[in-house]
């Protein structure tokens, strides 16, 4: 986020707070008075006469923010010099116009925080808040901002507060705006208890470290450079330099010491009577300081070495940085999740097609049936007609007696006929069970995914000729039964044997129908699983984004009531461990509801392998 950016987060409340009908636009004269302070605050030359050739026109009516937009890039922030000017004092001038219009307390309560504490938050929630207007600040930087205040305050922070404030149904979940956010503090939940000076101090510690880039702050004991004698003083360091004051006041600077890429920090032995010695090194000079204790020389010598390197790296702020990768991390989350939604549509528009083919299946087995009623009356009025034509014949053989010889030999070609047609009967029953192995080997083949894919289109070919070719040697039987069954009764057995043999493929059907609906509860099964499964990740998920939280240098060490809630930095490899098994049991759960589905398929084939059993009479 450059300078511009940040001034024009600060006019954007100036020039909505002189749009007193909430239309959008400000009149032309308070847009004059607002760009000559903005000039003064900004320390650049007021030109009048560019603002009165910029707005004269015939339209003496309100200008937008569009309309002002062009004046305000051409002739105030084009000249702004970054370090001409101080900041603060244009975040007050902004801070005053909106105050007075948005920011109304109640100033006999006591939880309402201060004057100079509300610009202090505002400007943190400024610096905070995303970049798109209306500016608002998204629950996750709600909540470091909050850890920080909380940290600085030497307390635990209350996450349940805060999460009953984001259920509340005023509260957008994409985020809040300031006046929002100003009164969850006034209201005292973050703060109940605690002293206003107590939290004032919080305040402006989080401000001068997220605002004024204060990587670190404290006493020191420094060694002159001429006197070589050692005297206390306070340090404030920032990414391009350190000062340090002879108070903590910092009215009175004694000195600054820039910071660049030849810069070092080395560890001192004790010696001149002092601990914990340390010294920075630049290239002219060698600057010895003295910690009160091992802690703070540590913490001090990390503060440096990472100003150095935030410079060295071209960055001017740290917390921007961090700012940065939350954002990035924030838009991984947002990725992750649509990636979830589109696999539970996926999932869904998996389930609706198994649905479907299992409709199409029961009117299969609908027609089925139907079928199978027709070719029993179909076979009644074959066996009516049968006994007519033996009826006939026996009349016939009565009357041509004669005949009989060649009507002999012709029954014996029958004969051999019929037996040709059994063995016929035979070679498929041979071919149907060598179908029922290859079903098996499918089944088995699910171990290897890849494998199950190439192997299944072949199998489906195979077994699709088969069918076709099973159904054509079905209805040559057929033909062949229906001219045997015309000439000789012995075959009324055959028939009975056929029957038995529909009523075995029936009690096949069922069976099939019971492996199915088995299958069908495994699936379901796996959907809950999968669904707990998922519930379960989007819920760690959230416990570990709420303790996430980096760790900036620079930052004092929390109190021992608030030690257990250290959250894991990025580079945490447990955290890396949990995340992989977390996605490890998605993708098992999901491979479980490929392979039910993939049985679904092999039992439906089977099936109808085993309905092709049952039309043979």
């Amino acid at each position: 986020m450059d300078l511009r950016s940040e001034l024009l987060k600060s006019i954007w409340y100036g020039f909505t707070a002189l749009d007193l009908e909430k239309s959008g636009k400000v009149s032309k004269s308070q847009l004059k008075v607002l760009s000559h302070n903005l000039c003064t605050v900004l320390c650049i030359p007021h030109d009048p006469v560019a603002l009165e050739e910029h707005f004269r026109d015939d339209d003496d009516g309100p200008v937008s923010s569009q309309g002002y937009m062009p004046y305000l890039n051409k002739y105030i922030l084009d000249k702004v010099v970054e370090g001409s000017f101080i900041k603060e004092n244009v975040d007050e001038l902004c801070w005053t116009l909106t105050a007075k219009k948005n920011y109304q307390t109640d100033k006999t309560s006591s939880t309402v925080l201060p004057e100079k504490d509300a610009f202090r938050l505002w400007c943190l929630f400024n610096f905070l808040s995303e970049d798109k207007y209306p500016l608002v600040m998204v629950p996750d930087e709600v909540e470091y901002l909050l850890k920080k205040v909380c940290m600085a305050m030497s307390i635990e922070f209350n996450y349940v507060e805060l999460e009953d404030f984001f259920s509340q149904d005023s509260v957008q979940q994409s985020g809040i705006t300031v006046w929002v956010f100003l009164e969850m503090m006034n209201s005292g939940k973050i703060t109940r208890g605690i002293d206003k000076s107590i939290t004032s101090m919080a305040i402006e510690e989080v401000y001068r470290e997220i605002v004024g880039d204060v990587l670190k702050e404290g006493y020191l004991w420094k060694k002159g450079q001429l006197r070589r004698n050692w005297k206390e003083r306070w340090f404030t360091l920032r990414p391009s330099n350190l000062s340090y004051y002879t108070g903590e006041d910092r009215k009175e600077c004694q000195g600054s010491i820039i910071l660049d890429g030849n810069c070092c920090v080395e560890v001192l032995p004790d010696r001149d009577g002092k601990r914990c010695m340390f010294c920075l090194k630049t290239l002219s000079k060698t600057y010895e300081m003295s910690a009160s204790d091992t802690k703070q020389r540590q913490e001090w010598t990390t503060a440096i070495q990472t100003a150095i390197r935030l410079h060295v790296e071209g960055k001017n702020s740290l917390h921007k940085d961090l700012k940065l990768k939350r954002r990035e991390q924030r838009e991984q989350r947002e990725k992750r999740r649509q990636a979830k939604e589109e696999e539970l549509q996926r999932l869904r528009a998996l389930q609706e097609e198994r649905e479907r083919k299992l409709a199409e299946l029961e009117l299969l087995k609908e027609a089925q049936k139907q079928a199978q009623a027709l070719l029993e009356q179909d076979e009644q009025r074959r066996r009516q007609q049968h006994e007519q034509l033996q009826r006939a014949l026996e009349v016939q053989l009565r009357e041509a007696e004669e005949a009989r010889v060649s009507m002999q030999a012709e029954m014996a070609l029958k004969e051999e006929e019929a037996e040709r047609q059994r063995k016929r009967i035979q070679e498929l029953e041979e071919m149907q069970r060598r179908l029922e192995e290859a079903l098996q080997q499918e089944i088995k083949a699910r171990l290897d995914e890849e494998a199950f894919r190439l192997a299944q289109a072949g199998l489906l070919a195979e077994e699709e000729e088969k069918m076709k070719a099973l159904m054509a040697l079905q209805e040559e039987q057929e033909e062949y039964i229906l001219k045997t069954q015309k000439e000789k009764q012995e075959l009324k057995q055959e028939m009975e044997t056929k029957s038995r043999e529909l009523e075995e493929a029936q009690r096949q059907l069922e069976d099939v129908r019971a492996n199915r609906h088995r299958v069908d509860q495994d699936v379901v099964a796996a959907q809950r699983k999968l669904r707990q499964a998922s519930t379960n990740v989007k819920h760690w998920n959230v416990q570990m984004n709420r303790l996430m939280r980096p760790i900036g240098p620079g930052e004092k060490r929390p109190s021992l009531g608030s030690s257990f809630f250290q959250v894991p930095t990025q580079r945490d490899p447990g955290l890396r461990l949990r995340r992989r098994s977390g996605s490890e049991d998605q993708d098992e759960e999901s491979k479980e509801n490929v392979d039910n589905r993939a049985g679904c398929d092999l039992e439906k084939r089977h099936s109808h392998a085993s309905n092709g059993d049952m039309d043979i009479p």
